[in-house]
């Protein structure tokens, strides 16, 4: 026995509204069988109750507190003797889920508080579950070990597995719980699981469709027939929240078609006897088909056209009537009131029906909405990262106006810091309706990567790369990479470290230090060692500008032939080691929709690299890189792309041949390494020799991309032209008569297909192509690829 000094307090009386609900909804009774061991003896002898509780007495607890049973009565030492408080203490005690028999009984000045506590689940035991997995059954489930053991929860999760099997085509299935007692009041909690038949789907039926064949119309729902071929088809059995999907999807696809009086009337899913199958039918009436008529655009704000407005509308008049583009004008009107500084625009469209004409009228009505400030900005999720690395990316504040324009911006510039899984950013209303709670959830992924890959490839042959990168450095947003790579035609150890934030400024400050061997000695006849640094400061000059500025500092050694320095000794004056130093810059300017996965918007960098600021080098080169995207259907998505460069030398120096252009193979497919542009040629045989590279380039090519129908297979058709060439006229003289170089800036163009897939051993992409237009003295290949393993 232990004495209890409990007081009122406010759970008890939250506690007993809720008993009292449960009561009267579930009528609790205060006798439930016991699932423990029996509580203590009672007192042999009973007094009358008293007029005063002098004390109160908690018998039969094991795990739960005297006190924490006293925190829930509504009565404490003092107070008069109450049977209508009694009671609601006994509710309120049941209402805790605690126990599973609670007694409250008088003896002289004393109550006792008899208890018997539900037992605690030991383990909970799945049997019978073939055709689902335990833990996709468990994670539905309430009952887990150490959870408290009720017959109300234990119902609640059989009726929980019974709807997961139904969702899977299971219409049959039952469960049993069983309970297995064990010491110390503890119980084993079991469900036997009889799964039944897979139920299938028969056959689906339409009435009252004579515009489209039911085929046409299967074709547009989720839910599929039966068939004996499609062994793993998932969507052939009857699920009752698909079936409502389905009349959507119908829906759609009528109002997309100028079907505005579309509806379906009902969908009905029949159960064969057998309990086999299901027989769905869907009565729809089509209507009259509608056409646009009015399109127009109303507003009272005084900045915005609405000439202007009216011609962002994508929907036409005359066209047929399709509602989704309701949606698409909306979005678009809204993206233009936001860069008109409108960012509380709210859109009203009204759609009148002209059943007479057959057409459809629409004006969209732009008002300016409520004011909302943002009153928080909530980080959840990461687990690494700093907030401020993320509250850095974001382009609102606490106090500014909420403006999802902005936001849209933010997650993108998230995103691309490549350190998260899935960026969400979401708002609820703050404390008062003008202002808004955003919060930005994120998922981690991991930023560190010690990586050992071995790999072979058409264009590198054998390659070996041993790296550690790290993009997300203590959590700070920082980058540290080592590589050492090696392959036939290029060896590289690499250092480099880049801070984001500057001296907390919007300034990315990185150095790099490298030492790098190109080895052309096959395709050119040389092979060139750099060993040096660099140092860069980048900055964003608008929200889609970027300018970097940098230096590098490095020494050069070119080694060459002797067949190459014969044929014209110009071509190796660098032989001996001569210092680079090289200030440049690149603009950007980036319009890309996403910057991961783009399917809109464009891309565009220019940039510069002046060699003579001190050292034995002068140059200035110049390239250019500009892409542009656009998304055809889902995943479907086609792409341009223009690249250019120009180097020349200046101060009396010429272009050496390890500062121009070599292009080809993954820099223009269809082509070897070095295989276009300016190369000595025999005379007599016109033997391809040695590739001079150029000082002039240009390539471009068009590309759609697709899904294969199989994961991790993608899929893409190409086009690709381009020329390289405008040899410094002292490379040109031969000192063979045999040998002739030839520069033509000729445009060379092939066609093609690629083939991308990320296999267990590592990212594999094949390049089948077909030269259109070439020059005899170019080195094509129709087939690459290449592949990596990391271990």
């Amino acid at each position: 026995m232990i004495n209890v000094a409990a007081h009122l307090n406010m759970r008890s009386y939250a506690f007993a509204i809720l008993a009292l609900c449960m009561a009267s909804f579930i009528g609790l009774a205060v006798s439930t069988p016991s699932y423990a061991q029996e509580a203590a003896p009672e007192e042999q002898v009973q007094l009358p109750p008293p007029t005063v509780i002098k004390s109160i007495r908690v018998v039969g607890n094991q795990r739960v507190e005297a006190n924490t049973v006293g925190s829930y009565l509504l009565i404490a030492p003092g107070d008069r003797y109450s049977e209508e408080r009694i009671d609601l203490s006994v509710k309120t005690l049941f209402a805790t889920g605690l126990f599973a028999d609670v007694r409250i009984d008088p003896n002289g000045g004393d109550l006792i508080i008899r208890v018997v506590e539900n037992p605690i689940i030991n383990r909970v035991i799945l049997e019978g579950n073939k055709a689902l997995k335990d833990d996709k059954i468990t994670d539905e489930l309430e009952a887990a070990p150490r959870s408290i053991f009720t017959r109300s929860r234990v119902q609640a999760d059989v009726q929980r597995v019974i709807d997961l099997y139904s969702q899977s085509g299971r219409f049959a299935a039952t469960v049993v719980p069983k309970v297995v007692q064990q010491p110390q009041n503890r119980v084993d909690l079991i469900f036997e699981i009889t799964e039944g038949p897979v139920t299938g789907v028969k056959r689906i039926n339409f009435i009252g469709n004579s515009e489209f064949s039911d085929r046409r119309l299967r074709k547009q729902l989720a839910t599929k027939e039966s068939v004996w071929y499609k062994f793993f088809s998932s969507n052939d059995n009857y699920d009752p929240n698909r079936l409502e999907y389905d009349r959507e999807q119908v829906r759609t696809f009528y109002t997309d078609r100028g079907f505005a009086d579309f509806r379906v009337v009902s969908a009905v899913a029949e159960l064969v006897p057998n309990q086999k199958d299901f027989y769905i039918t869907f009565t729809v009436d089509e209507g009259e088909e509608y056409t646009w008529g009015d399109v127009s655009v109303e507003t009272e704000l005084e900045t915005l056209d609405k000439s202007i407005l009216e011609a962002l509308v994508p929907i036409k008049s005359g066209r047929i009537y399709k509602s989704s583009e309701v949606e698409d004008a909306i979005d678009t009107l809204t993206f233009a009131a936001g860069a008109a500084g409108y960012a509380f625009v709210d859109i009203q469209p009204e759609i009148k029906r002209n059943r007479e004409t057959k057409t459809v009228d629409l004006v969209f009505n732009l008002v300016e909405g409520p004011r909302v400030y943002i009153e928080r900005i909530d980080i959840v999720g990461n687990t690494t990262t700093l907030d401020y690395v993320i509250r850095r990316e974001l382009e609102l504040v606490e106090g500014d106006a909420f403006n999802r324009i902005l936001l849209d911006r933010s997650r993108n510039r998230v995103r691309a810091l490549r350190f998260f899984e899935d960026v969400e950013i979401t708002e609820v209303q703050g404390a008062t309706p003008d202002r808004a709670i955003v919060e930005v959830k994120v998922t981690e992924q991991p930023t560190g990567e010690l990586s050992f890959s071995a790999g072979f490839s058409s264009a590198d042959a054998f390659l070996v790369d041993l790296s550690i990168t790290q993009r997300n450095l203590r959590g700070r947003g920082q980058l540290l990479r080592f590589v050492i790579r090696a392959s036939s035609n290029r060896q590289e150890i690499d250092l480099r470290f880049t801070e984001p934030r500057f001296l907390n400024r919007n300034l990315a400050a990185g150095i790099e230090l490298f030492n790098v061997t190109n080895d052309f000695f096959d395709e050119a006849g040389f092979r060139s060692t750099r060993i040096g640094g660099q140092a860069t400061l980048a900055f964003r000059v608008t929200d889609f500008t970027t300018l970097q500025t940098r230096y590098a500092l490095r020494q050069e050694t070119v080694d060459c032939t002797n067949s190459l320095i014969l044929t014209n000794p110009q071509l190796c004056l660098q032989e001996n080691n001569r210092l680079s130093s090289i200030l440049g810059y690149t603009f950007g300017w980036d319009r890309r929709n996403d910057p991961i996965t783009p399917t809109r918007g464009f891309d565009f960098f220019f940039s510069q690299d002046f060699a003579g600021v001190g050292g034995d080098v002068k140059y200035l080169r110049t390239e250019i890189n500009a892409n542009t995207y656009y998304g055809i259907f889902q995943d479907v998505i086609a792409s341009a792309k223009i690249n250019g460069g120009y180097i020349t030398g200046w101060g009396g120096d010429n272009v050496q041949i390890n500062d121009r252009f070599f292009k080809g193979s993954s820099t223009f497919r269809g082509f070897d390494n070095a295989g276009i542009g300016p190369r000595v040629v025999q005379v007599d045989t016109n033997r391809r020799l040695n590739a001079l590279g150029g000082n002039a380039y240009g390539i471009a090519s068009a590309e759609v991309s697709f899904p294969l129908g199989i994961p991790s297979l993608l899929g893409s058709v190409f086009i690709e032209a381009g020329t390289v060439g405008l040899l410094d006229d002292e490379f040109k003289v031969i000192n063979d008569p045999n040998l002739i170089v030839r520069d033509d800036l000729s445009i060379r163009s092939v066609f093609g297909a690629s083939v991308f897939w990320e296999s267990p051993f590592g990212p594999i992409r094949f390049d089948f192509t077909k030269p259109i237009k070439k020059e005899d003295f170019d080195e094509t290949e129709s087939f690459q690829f290449n592949t990596s393993t990391r271990f």
